[in-house]
């Protein structure tokens, strides 16, 4: 599937097709794999700015090939400054994908199924060698990118939550490749009513609930997708009482793997900022949860395996120490939930980054978590903070 990225985002190893911006300024000698990095340093150096790549074509590096060859290091996971690298490319590389899919859904060509495959099943491998590994990547948004990027968080979800329930590896990915497709038919929704500030009319609801309807047909005419992917994205917004839709189908006729991702669709809803809506913190948005399984909306049960699966504090979430410091949490301790292990990287008085030790609050009672809060709480955004901490030790 062809690409288009910035040249920042290039590694040895793609296949580059041609140079897209500027455009008619610079021209391949030939299409190719990049070989090394001078060659992706060559580009920078005259300006060329974007590039279409070919993502089925990526191929290892001599490097990578060396890494694969050499014996794997006994430890189960890997640091927190690559967890935050890897959920960055990761994210970045879903959110190209992403957009090419929009863009051939708009144009009616049938969707690639290849680099979502691709995709996905890198997050999968990332996920179930270390749980935690892209966490991450639900706080790294862009208010004004939202259409791109919720799907391929709901996935990411998704992924980690069938990672917990002890779900086939083999079945995780369909389920990810149905949630990284399962809100495609939105590019067919007027933008005034996609990206309306405020409560929608009912008429607009009425508009709004069709993308539904044209995401299942989008999917249903994509080559080599399977029963199950499709059955994702047709249930994401079934309700257990009959009040959902497209279908209106009530429980009985409501899969797990239906139940499931109705629970990461909503709570990404919840926490993701937009550009006329904050995101609630993750704690308002399980309460949130919990009261629609209590109505019946959601499975009760489940929304409580969701709440343990990502924790009191969810890796990646932003907290308030009583030492008046911020922290990002970077894992659970699973036997004593309320005092996860922090990295604090800004004091509150003043206000400025500082570069702090990592602290195991299980093991250090003098300091506390007061409050889960968000980036726009301090007038700071995720990309800083992420750019900060990126290059700590």
């Amino acid at each position: 599937m062809i690409v288009e990225l910035d040249v920042s985002e290039l590694a040895v190893g793609m296949y580059v097709v041609e140079i897209s911006l500027p455009k008619n300024k610079f021209h391949l000698a030939e299409q190719g794999w990049i070989a090394k990095q001078q060659v992706i340093d060559g580009f920078k150096r005259k300006g060329v700015e974007k590039l279409l790549v070919d993502t089925s074509k990526r191929r290892l590096a001599a490097t990578e090939v060396a890494k694969s060859a050499a014996p794997k290091p006994p430890q189960r996971s890997s640091g927190f400054k690559q967890q935050l690298t890897q959920a960055k490319q990761l994210f970045e590389e879903s959110k190209a994908i992403q957009a090419r899919l929009f863009d051939d859904a708009k144009n009616g060509v049938p969707l690639s199924l290849e680099p979502v495959k691709s995709v996905t099943e890198q997050s999968i491998s990332a996920i179930f060698e270390n749980p935690d590994a892209l966490a991450c990547v639900i706080n790294i948004r862009h208010k004004d990118q939202y259409l791109l990027e919720h799907s391929v968080a709901v996935s990411v979800l998704m992924t980690i939550f069938a990672c917990y329930l002890k779900i086939d590896k083999a079945i995780v990915h369909e389920l990810a490749i149905g949630a990284f497709l399962h809100d495609v038919g939105k590019i067919m929704i007027p933008p005034a009513i996609l990206d309306k500030p405020g409560k929608l009319t009912a008429d607009e609801f009425e508009v709004m609930k069709t993308h539904a309807n044209h995401s299942i047909r989008i999917i249903e005419a994509t080559p080599n997708i399977t029963p199950l992917s499709l059955e994702v994205a047709k249930l994401h917004h079934e309700k257990l009482n009959g009040k959902g839709y497209p279908y209106g189908v009530r429980a009985e006729h409501i899969s797990l793997y239906g139940r499931m991702i109705s629970i990461c669709d909503i709570f990404d809803a919840l926490t993701a900022n937009r550009c006329y809506k904050a995101g609630y913190p993750q704690v308002k948005a399980f309460s949130i949860l919990r009261a629609l399984g209590e109505n019946q909306e959601l499975d009760a049960e489940l929304v409580d395996h969701f709440i343990k699966c990502m924790g009191v504090y969810p890796v990646g979430s932003l907290v308030q120490l009583e030492s008046n410091r911020l922290a990002i949490v970077e894992s659970h301790n699973r036997q004593d939930p309320i005092r996860p292990k922090v990295k604090p990287f800004y004091s509150l008085n003043p206000n400025h980054f500082e570069v702090s030790a990592n602290i195991d609050l299980a093991a250090m009672r003098d300091d506390l978590i007061v409050k889960n809060v968000r980036a726009d709480d301090f007038d700071l955004n995720m990309d800083e903070i992420i750019e900060f901490l990126s290059h700590q030790g």
